[in-house]
């Protein structure tokens, strides 16, 4: 127990945690992306769908998968709240002078769009699992009610965005997660960057795709 203690306490364990919360949370938001593509196949298709995972292992599924979600969501924010008042009491005062030369700009921001993409979940839920923002609510009948919220353009347009900010999170989220566990050579360098580039540019342009096509008329 002391040495697990210690282990979690740590630099290094917290960063582990991230990262292997993270492989969740990108394995869901991957899944999640495919499994909403069938909504290109027809209102029958994904309302199925929807009644199947709702029917996974006698109903049980779904609310494993959930459980282990909050978990992984929960020990996700434990350790980036960790790290960050960590790296903030090791230099309570900020440089008098900065630039950045190592880091990009999706690592920079990579708290801030966290914190936002936390809150877009949130209203994402009321709007498409709960249904008290969306404006054409029905139960079980998600292709009416994904046609219903992305009609509304600045619904659409917030969607875009919070997906633009995903992109940046994974985009850096997958590759440090890569990094820290064990792709850390130089020599592989390149294709962690690759990967990462490929998971955020397909969950980006999958998604993005929803709300356009609903705009555009493919999806009605």
């Amino acid at each position: 127990m002391d040495v697990a203690r210690g282990f979690l306490t740590s630099t290094i364990g917290k960063k582990v945690v991230m990262a292997a919360s993270g492989v969740i949370l990108v394995g869901f938001v991957v899944a999640h992306m495919v499994g909403n593509l069938q909504i290109y196949l027809g209102a029958e298709v994904l309302n199925h769908y929807s009644v199947f995972l709702h029917e996974l292992v006698h109903g049980a599924g779904l609310w494993i998968a959930r459980a282990v979600l909050l978990t992984a969501v929960g020990l996700h924010i434990w350790a980036a709240t960790s790290l960050t008042l960590a790296d903030r009491a090791a230099r309570p005062v900020g440089y008098r002078e900065w630039q950045a030369s190592e880091s990009t700009y999706a690592s920079r921001t990579m708290r801030w769009s966290g914190v936002i993409l936390f809150f877009f979940v949130g209203y994402h839920l009321l709007d498409l699992t709960l249904g008290p923002v969306n404006p054409s609510f029905e139960p079980g009948n998600v292709y009416h009610n994904v046609v219903a919220s992305f009609r509304v353009v600045p619904v659409a347009a917030f969607y875009i965005v919070a997906m633009l900010l995903l992109g940046m999170h994974l985009h850096h989220g997958v590759w440090s997660m890569l990094r820290t566990l064990g792709l850390s050579h130089p020599r592989y360098d390149r294709l962690a960057h690759t990967i990462a580039a490929a998971v955020a540019a397909v969950v980006v342009i999958g998604n993005i795709s929803f709300p356009v096509a609903v705009l555009v008329g493919i999806v009605r």
